[in-house]
């Protein structure tokens, strides 16, 4: 019989920490965002739309914490991957979900991918700087 594994997994407590992080992040810097934390499978676990945030960012920052937990990698990451082959360029991005802009990035715990972060509504590098303080919150975590 084959061993099982246990994989860590983003605790919800620590879900809630991080998206209160970024949004404090966005307010700091006077932006409206919208904040979405998956886990590995792509599922919703955390969710916040500031005031005032634009309707398309709530899809678009879903849709990045999901790109960033099903390839374990940044958004931005994406189209520097892509940009020279044409066929990838023109074809990977109609994939459901995929984005190629920045503001998604993965969550790792003990260097293991547990999900995604992904922040909308601002500049892809302001959305960015967002969803680095909520990953902050990781650092100070007794996990």
């Amino acid at each position: 019989m084959e061993a099982i594994h246990e994989k860590p997994t983003l605790p919800q407590r620590m879900a809630l920490h991080m998206l209160m992080a970024a949004c404090e992040k966005a307010k700091e810097m006077g932006i409206k965002v919208s904040v979405a934390i998956c886990d590995d499978g792509g599922n919703l676990k955390a969710f916040s739309r500031v005031g005032g945030a634009s309707l398309l960012s709530v899809e678009i920052s879903q849709n990045k914490a999901y790109t960033a937990a099903a390839s374990g990698r940044p958004t931005a990451d994406w189209y520097p991957l892509i940009e020279k082959d044409p066929a990838l360029l023109h074809g990977i991005v109609h994939t459901n979900r995929l984005t190629i802009f920045g503001g998604g990035l993965p969550i790792y715990i003990q260097e293991k991918l547990v999900g995604g972060i992904g922040v909308s509504g601002a500049s892809s590098q302001e959305d960015v700087h967002c969803a680095e303080a909520a990953l902050s919150v990781l650092g100070g975590a007794n996990l």
